[in-house]
């Protein structure tokens, strides 16, 4: 039986620059003594002409079954009345931010989303899903402006001196904050970055690869250009939405790609590090795998809503049409509310938005948060149980792996 050569992909180089010391930084002489000299940092190979790679026969059929798997997904959620897409785009924000270790709880996030007091990671959570709604909405249009308008999305509101450009300045991966001379990674030079970016776009733009071997290796070489000085990780993730619903493999909904990346974050950092030597088996294997899982648990959450849905049909005694019934709709996507929020969701006055909300207490569907009569607030306690179990199996058996 032949032997099936490596996977061959171009390795990144790396070219020596000089370093200037920061003199009034506070280090100790042997910490400055390491951050003398000269460092390495990345030259990325051009990649928007390269042959496929060449991958185990096992791997492609994976591959192939990853997607089926993601487009039969899409078909079923995308089959129900009920608000999925919002929730999982959300639970996928939050499993990708997670993996940054930006960690918040559902009630924070949808205290975020609904513009109340939360906490820093909650508001990057729902900063994320906006990032992800751009990648979304730019999918035809995959270019540096896009790319760009995604990060904004992101970071525009707790980093806006970040955004709206490529990074003008070196950054690095690990380490100490004060040198690249002992990091992780140290990504191209910024004058690098416009090209290396219009090259990594011109891959993804290609259409003569498998779905899920070219959102891999896009993203593997978005993340080792690493184009802005943060968000990286984030955006080049929402990449990944954008480039499933530019292939068509996803139509209507997100599948939570990063919650199955999550399961395995060190061995997703470890594959990106593969990859910059050239082999790219890991981090489409990372992808395939982070796929299946991430389908398995979306599904267990869509069942876990609709028989929710369906007990509180049993439970409400709201008729049918009410701002009641209605809002029970409402709850599944967003388990926080008041009654401004309902009144503008469902277009109608707040006193009847405020009855609508006390029938559901009446009904032990919803309940109210803290004791304050004044600009209350009310959460549906069993989504939020429901989006708590997705985030455990997310992170069920996870390693843990440095930020990206």
């Amino acid at each position: 039986m032949p032997l099936i050569p490596p996977p061959s992909w171009p390795r990144v180089e790396y070219e020596s620059h000089p370093w200037d010391d920061d003199e009034d930084a506070p280090l100790s002489r042997r910490a400055r003594l390491r951050s003398r000299g000269p460092y390495e940092a990345a030259v990325t190979p051009a990649i928007a002409g390269a042959a496929a790679p060449n991958l185990p026969a096992d791997l492609v059929v994976d591959c192939e079954d990853a997607v089926a798997e993601l487009a039969r997904f899409d078909a079923e959620v995308g089959a129900f009345t009920a608000p999925f897409a919002a929730i999982l785009l959300r639970s996928e924000s939050a499993s990708s931010s997670e993996i940054e270790n930006l960690t918040a709880m559902p009630r924070g996030i949808a205290l975020a989303a609904l513009g109340r007091k939360a906490g820093t990671n909650a508001r990057l959570v729902i900063a994320n899903a906006h990032a992800m709604e751009a990648a979304v909405a730019l999918a035809d249009d995959l270019d540096d402006a896009a790319v760009i308008a995604m990060h904004a999305a992101l970071l525009g509101d707790e980093q806006p001196h970040h955004t709206g450009r490529w990074r003008d300045q070196q950054v690095w991966i690990g380490g100490t904050g004060t040198s690249p001379h002992t990091a992780d990674f140290v990504p191209p030079r910024a004058e690098r970055v416009p090209r290396a970016m219009d090259d990594v776009l011109a891959f993804a733009r290609r259409d003569d690869l498998p779905a899920l071997v070219h959102v891999a290796l896009t993203h593997a070489q978005f993340e080792t250009i690493h184009p802005f000085p943060d968000g990286n990780g984030r955006t080049g993730r929402a990449i990944v939405h954008s480039m499933l619903r530019r292939l068509g493999v996803m139509r209507q909904v997100t599948v939570p790609v990063s919650a199955g990346l999550l399961r395995d974050a060190s061995g997703y950092f470890d594959a990106l590090g593969a990859y910059r030597d050239g082999d790219v088996e890991p981090i489409v294997r990372a992808f395939t795998r982070a796929t299946v899982e991430a389908v398995d648990n979306g599904r267990s959450l869509v069942i876990d809503l609709t028989r929710l849905r369906l007990q509180w049909d049993e439970l409400t005694t709201a008729r049918a049409g009410s701002v009641g019934r209605r809002l029970l709709d409402v709850l599944q996507r967003q388990p926080v509310v008041d009654v401004p929020s309902v009144a503008r969701e469902l277009g109608v006055a707040t006193n009847n938005a405020r009855a609508g909300i006390e029938r559901l207490v009446d009904d032990g569907i919803v309940r109210p948060i803290g004791e304050a009569r004044r600009g209350r607030l009310y959460e549906a306690p069993d989504v939020l149980v429901a989006l708590d179990a997705f985030a455990v199996r997310a992170k069920r058996g996870r390693r843990p792996g440095p930020g990206a």
